[in-house]
């Protein structure tokens, strides 16, 4: 009797063991099956590519191609990396409109004709505070030593861009400018009409300032105009649609230009390096560009000097509609947007996204 019970209490003892291990076993799997619907379910709401529009200046976000930042933070996660190169913000724009690219960098008076057009993006990032790297020149032998030498005189300049905006400025506080003949060039005109004698003058950027300056000199600068009030930059922006769907990446773009960036606060010999051979520019060359630029923190971008916050909109807000009122006297957009709509347009949370990740991290 005794031997009867020891056997059926070993015998459900096994048998609870056995369900006890199969259940062990089942809920694991589906754990990992779980785990792996998950993983694949993020990889799904990944985008294939993102497609970047930028200029070839020596800043972070060449920096960033360069040191293969960008596909740290996206190639390794299955998205392909795309990038046009764009002699100025006018064809950035063109191709925001298209829908055939996610980002684009341009100086921020044509971030104010997509605003103004329509065009559904939103600013995110401050590349570079604009200075000594935009500037009036001047031929040699022009005769030209001051302002109101270019009375009569033809000056190419890409029309909607920072420096027509920073040159239309300088004409107008010399008030003569309606006494110039400006010309709508890109920097590679700028350059083959300056070597033919076509024009005594020109407000352009670098690299093509520096092929100007070989034979002619500088009157003012964007810096100078900047300690008037007339602030330039190169900015960031992605359209809406991909922002708002992917917010996460747009986070990630900022903390690899963040990256980037910090190689120049660190080292400015060494991301010059970086930059020159990107671009095909001397380390030296492209070092005194990028010294003719202010670059900002994320911290710095986030004060009231710059973007604020949602709560209480920075001062670049108001930069940009000041900015863009003068733009729309001069006619070169029919309609400025209101403040409320710039307050919109400058938008924080990216950053701020970007620094809460790092931190999280």
């Amino acid at each position: 009797m005794k031997k009867t019970f020891f056997k059926k209490l070993i015998l459900l003892f096994l048998i609870t063991a056995l369900a006890l291990t199969l259940t062990a076993c089942g809920t694991e799997q589906s754990k990992n099956g779980s785990s792996e619907t998950e993983n694949a379910a993020v990889q799904e709401s990944l985008p294939k590519e993102i497609n970047l529009g930028v200029l070839r200046v020596p800043n972070d976000e060449t920096i960033a191609l360069a040191e293969g930042f960008f596909d740290e933070y996206f190639t390794k996660r299955g998205i392909e990396v795309n990038t046009r190169v764009f002699d100025s913000g006018v064809e950035a724009n063109q191709a925001l409109a298209s829908g055939s690219i996610d980002f684009a960098t341009m100086g921020n008076t044509n971030a104010i004709t997509a605003l103004a057009r329509e065009l559904n993006v939103e600013l995110v990032w401050i590349h570079e505070v604009l200075g000594e790297n935009e500037a009036l020149a001047v031929k040699d032998g022009s005769g030209i030593e001051d302002i109101e030498d270019l009375v009569g005189k033809r000056i190419a300049v890409p029309f909607a861009s920072t420096a027509h905006y920073i040159l239309l400025n300088v004409l107008k506080e010399a008030g003569i400018e309606k006494d110039v003949q400006l010309l709508d060039m890109q920097t590679a005109e700028i350059v083959a009409a300056w070597e033919r004698g076509d024009v005594q003058a020109a407000y352009t950027w670098q690299p093509t300032l520096a092929q100007l300056l070989e034979s002619g000199t500088t009157l003012t600068d964007s810096r100078e105009m900047a300690e008037k009030g007339y602030i330039t930059a190169n900015v960031e922006v992605v359209r809406k649609r991909f922002s708002e769907e992917y917010p996460e990446l747009v986070a990630d773009f900022i903390s690899a230009l963040t990256k980037a960036g910090d190689i120049y606060r660190n080292d400015p010999e060494k991301a010059a390096k970086i930059a020159g051979n990107e671009l095909g520019l001397e380390a030296e060359v492209a070092l005194h560009q990028m010294r003719g630029t202010t670059w900002k923190t994320r911290e710095e971008l986030l004060s009231g000097e710059f973007f604020g916050s949602v709560e209480q909109p920075g001062n670049f807000a108001t930069v940009m509609k000041d900015t863009s009122d003068f733009l729309q006297n001069q006619g070169s957009i029919e309609e400025s947007p209101s403040q409320e709509a710039f307050n919109e347009y400058v938008n924080s949370e990216y950053i701020k996204m970007s620094l809460e990740n790092e931190e999280n991290n």
